[in-house]
């Protein structure tokens, strides 16, 4: 079974169809499960791309549940429904690499529970190939594919071609447009607006002039959510491309604003922090 590392993290029958056998991904390596509580390691599957290197050491669940609750000091919620669009809390976390080519995203539930990923599409040779030489890719358009756990779009967000300022179009899979985030203004707090057939519908706010905490607010300037930049550590801040964010949602939001409230978590690295990273 021949895995990528944009495989969505998450439980997989054996592809040789071994009775009681399942395998779990967790985004760097396989797990052998089997109904006898027996497990085994099995070798990490081929990277998508030879040029990457990754030092994420795998998914723990409590480790999750420490980031949220001590890192971003955000207390336990209930309703959740188990999917992308129905948990109080988003767990956004970067996958840490040494040289990043293809920006990637784990999504976890305030328990550690996979949800979905968050993958860029669309990139050529020659484009990382640019993106390993210099810093001139980030001026240039993005696309980022959200899934569900089970490997299925949810939706499309891209960033198109920027000079100064960022717009994210965020787009169902069937590419209908549900709205634009846009970027306000450049010096300063930087804001965000979520507008809707030209109409402003919220916005999202930075706390600080280094965009690391967001305030999310509807039309009425109602604060609805947060985002929390949480520490990854000293090491994988100074050595690797790693940002992780924790979505905090306040109340049930009516669509299209909870997409913009969910799209604006998973964009806001692209959109803001990619700037300062990279060689060149």
């Amino acid at each position: 079974m021949t895995t990528h590392s944009n495989t969505p993290a998450g439980w997989y029958a054996d592809p040789q169809g071994t009775p009681n056998l399942l395998r779990y991904w967790d985004g760097s390596q396989w797990t052998e499960h089997t109904n006898t509580g027996q497990a085994g390691p099995v070798p990490q599957q081929p990277a998508n791309n030879a040029w990457e290197l990754n030092v994420d050491g795998g998914h723990d669940p409590s480790k999750v549940q420490r980031q949220v609750q001590h890192q971003a000091g955000v207390a336990p919620a209930g309703g959740g429904g188990g999917t992308l669009f129905s948990e109080p809390i988003l767990v956004v976390n970067q996958k840490a690499k040494l040289i990043e080519l293809n920006n990637e995203y784990s999504v976890f539930d305030q328990q550690g529970r996979s949800l979905g990923s968050v993958s860029q599409v669309g990139q050529s040779t020659a484009r990382k190939v640019l993106r390993f030489v210099s810093s001139v890719d980030q001026f240039l358009s993005v696309k980022l594919e959200v899934r569900d756990a089970h490997g299925q779009p949810q939706l499309l967000l891209t960033r198109p071609a920027k000079f100064i300022k960022s717009k994210v179009i965020v787009q169902r899979p069937d590419g209908q447009t549900l709205g634009e985030i846009v970027q306000q203004n450049a010096i300063g707090k930087i804001n965000f607006s979520f507008e809707v057939n030209g109409q402003k519908i919220g916005a999202i706010k930075a706390e600080n002039w280094r965009a690391w905490n967001f305030a999310i607010v509807d039309h009425t300037e109602t604060e609805v959510a947060r985002i929390t930049k949480t520490w990854e550590g000293l090491a994988k801040t100074m050595f690797t491309t790693a940002d992780n964010y924790v979505l905090q949602i306040h109340r049930p939001l009516s669509e299209p604003l909870l997409s913009m409230v969910v799209a604006s978590a998973l964009t806001v690295d692209t959109a803001l922090k990619q700037d300062s990273r990279g060689l060149g």
